[in-house]
């Protein structure tokens, strides 16, 4: 089941983040500073965060947000999978629920910003695997040698 973020998913969502070998502690942070921008701040209307559970366990998420400045433009700021089910479909399950998340918003680009480092290999090819494309890329954008790759979809 795919739900919106409820209080009681925060430990959860938490230790997912720091498990999850490729993010260090500054991207845990900013992951957990939206997760509870959504929570604290229910009026808001920047980050809609939804999880899928199975059998009361939390497994994965999605935040997805209307890109500032634009019409009709969402960004995927995060989505993440508990790293004991990785390649079991979750992944996919989120990123289909967000695009249809955008659809029913009318929006009509999903875009997903992520690194060039050898270690985000598997979410770019995730991306690739669900007809994202590269649309953008800054070299050097994080740090020298770590470029940022834009990934897209037209929707």
């Amino acid at each position: 089941m795919i739900r919106r973020l409820k209080s009681s998913d925060r430990p959860a969502i938490e230790s997912i983040l720091k498990r999850t070998a490729q993010f260090n502690t500054d991207e845990v942070n900013v992951a957990l500073e939206l997760i509870d921008i959504t929570l604290n701040f229910q009026a808001q209307t920047d980050y809609n965060v939804f999880v899928l559970e199975d059998e009361g366990k939390v497994l994965g998420y999605h935040c997805t947000g209307r890109r500032p400045m634009t019409d009709a433009v969402y960004d995927l700021y995060w989505i993440v999978v508990d790293p004991d089910t990785a390649g079991k479909g979750v992944g996919g399950k989120l990123l289909q629920h967000a695009t249809e998340f955008v659809k029913e918003q009318k929006g009509r680009w999903l875009l997903a910003e992520t690194s060039s480092k050898e270690t985000y290999e598997k979410t770019r090819l995730f991306y690739t695997k669900y007809n994202f494309n590269i649309i953008a890329r800054i070299d050097d954008f994080y740090s020298a040698g770590d470029s940022l790759l834009i990934f897209g979809k037209r929707l």
